[in-house]
């Protein structure tokens, strides 16, 4: 049974991966630190981090009260 979670689970997260570079507002959110200077950038989505684990936080909450 848990090696079928496991499987699951990594076949949701390479499908996740798999459509995220395709929503063009992720990582471009009002918050998102982006700096550029001389032949030089630096991006940090600070907010894109947050939301994506505040979302993990709840997925993983809710399968754990379901296979309880």
């Amino acid at each position: 049974m848990l090696l079928l979670a496991v499987g699951c689970l990594l076949a949701v997260i390479g499908l996740v991966l798999f459509l995220v570079p395709r929503v063009p507002w992720l990582g471009n959110l009002p918050g998102d630190i982006h700096i550029q200077g001389r032949g030089r950038s630096f991006h940090f989505p600070i907010v894109t981090c947050l939301i994506a684990s505040v979302a993990l936080t709840l997925v993983v909450n809710v399968l754990v009260r379901l296979f309880r």
